[in-house]
């Protein structure tokens, strides 16, 4: 049985990639992580005796410490962050356990290198509609919470990638975007290696939206329809990404936990 200040794996799994998400802090030395350089998702590395200088930003944050085996670093590094005022817990087990559980974890030679303020920075085409609202999404609930998404014309993603050391994605020619049939989504669900049952009949569904393909998911006219629709409603990019965001937190949540529940009228028909 877990301790008061620690989060079991099944726990903390039920947290990742919802809004409730805690602030995940993997404090693993680096010869640990050089042997095994992965993530828990949403997760990121910082090191164990510098954890004071990260008090600023984690007040009135939930925060979960990460170690390989969640023993005395994680305990250690947590207790010293509730010494603080942050409401810290250590990941019971910790990497091992949530490995040997058979979670999905992302490897970090995929996360793009991180600006001066600690962010993964991505460049793609104004005016978003489907798969350039879900890959932010995707990645800011799984990869990097505090990932920065610059929309800019067309014409100038290359050169806005090459000044602000920014990776492109859903464009044209580039590492990040549609693979034959599959779109922009499904590239950054395999490549960040996430594919679990709730992702995958997510990005069935988004594959259906933005390939205009319906036929694949009967959710897909819906979700085009709602990019349609917040697309009308904000002109600002950043203002419909934040828009967006809940939109594919309730379609993540019902991929995840509501499949199997109908509705019908009237919902108690009289006896006969």
């Amino acid at each position: 049985m877990p301790s008061p200040t620690e989060i079991t794996v099944s726990q903390l799994s039920r947290l990742v990639g919802t809004p409730d998400a805690p602030v995940l802090i993997d404090i693993c030395i680096d010869e640990e992580f050089a042997a095994d350089p992965r993530f828990i998702p949403g997760a990121r590395r910082h090191p164990f005796n510098d954890l004071p200088a990260l008090v600023p930003e984690l007040k009135n944050r939930r925060v979960v410490v990460i170690c390989q085996k969640g023993k005395k670093l994680s305990q250690g590094a947590a207790a010293i962050l509730r010494d603080h005022g942050i409401a810290a817990e250590n990941l019971e087990g910790g990497n091992f356990a949530w490995r040997d559980a058979g979670l999905p974890l992302v490897p970090s030679d995929k996360i793009p290198a991180r600006n001066a303020e600690g962010r993964s920075v991505w460049v793609t085409r104004h005016r978003p509609k489907i798969d350039r609202i879900a890959c932010p999404w995707l990645i800011r609930r799984f990869v990097d919470p505090n990932a920065q998404f610059l929309f800019v014309s067309p014409s100038e993603i290359d050169g806005v990638a090459q000044h602000f050391n920014a990776t492109p994605f859903d464009v044209e020619n580039v590492y990040w975007s549609h693979r034959d049939e599959r779109c922009t989504f499904d590239t950054m669900v395999d490549e960040f290696c996430l594919r679990t049952e709730p992702l995958e009949r997510l990005a069935t569904i988004v594959r259906g939206a933005d390939t205009n393909r319906h036929d694949l998911a009967p959710e897909a006219a819906g979700l085009l329809a709602a990019s349609l629709g917040l697309s009308r409603m904000y002109r600002d990019d950043i203002a419909q990404l934040n828009a967006g965001m809940m939109l594919y937190d309730a379609f993540y949540r019902w991929a995840r936990d509501a499949t199997d529940e109908q509705h019908d009228w009237p919902t108690a028909k009289p006896r006969s």
